[in-house]
């Protein structure tokens, strides 16, 4: 890893890529987060791939820079712990996720946690790169979509998702979605 970035804006998801070349969203990043958390550890290498879903603006940092900063600030290192904590966190809500729950719950999920992450309730992505994020078929993200227009919940059009009834989506979600929000909520306001 050459370098690490702090996001601004935009969504950033981290995958897992197989030998085969499939790969499994495990996290998602926006405004909130940071990309190069191996390093903060001591790392040089990642174990998964950061790919940029919805145009994003970040600070780069260099690498060996970033190592040196930390050093000096002790406030810095320990946020981007806790961030790293978020972060495995998430990671294991969303495994557990992808085995133990419906498609459409899971589709709740990952558009509240993306909206949240943009800070708006369109999500400009195609029904092919859920499908990829959830880990699933697309015709499986056809019917939960489906689903989930038809309850009033969200409305679709080719490479847009809008959420029409936040409330109403968030009962439909699964819990996992309220067990990260509480942690990243948490870890918010701890910050101020």
């Amino acid at each position: 890893m050459k370098s690490a970035y702090f996001c601004n804006s935009g969504l950033i998801s981290i995958l897992s890529v197989f030998p085969d070349g499939k790969s499994v969203e495990v996290a998602l990043v926006g405004n909130e987060g940071f990309i190069g958390l191996p390093l903060v550890v001591g790392f040089r290498t990642a174990t998964t791939r950061a790919v940029v879903q919805i145009e994003s603006t970040v600070f780069r940092v260099d690498g060996e820079a970033l190592v040196e900063i930390l050093g000096q600030c002790p406030t810095l290192e320990r946020r981007l712990q806790q961030f790293s904590q978020v972060m495995t966190m998430q990671v294991t809500q969303i495994a557990a996720c992808n085995r133990l729950h419906e498609v459409d719950e899971r589709l709740a999920r990952w558009l509240l946690m993306s909206a949240d992450r943009i800070a708006s309730n369109s999500v400009p992505l195609t029904q092919e790169l859920l499908a990829q994020m959830l880990g699933t078929r697309r015709s499986s993200v056809t019917v939960a979509a489906g689903i989930l227009q038809k309850a009033g919940l969200i409305a679709y059009t080719r490479g847009d998702v809008r959420i029409v009834d936040r409330h109403g989506l968030e009962e439909i979600a699964c819990e996992c979605y309220g067990i990260m929000q509480q942690q990243v909520t948490e870890w918010e306001r701890d910050s101020k």
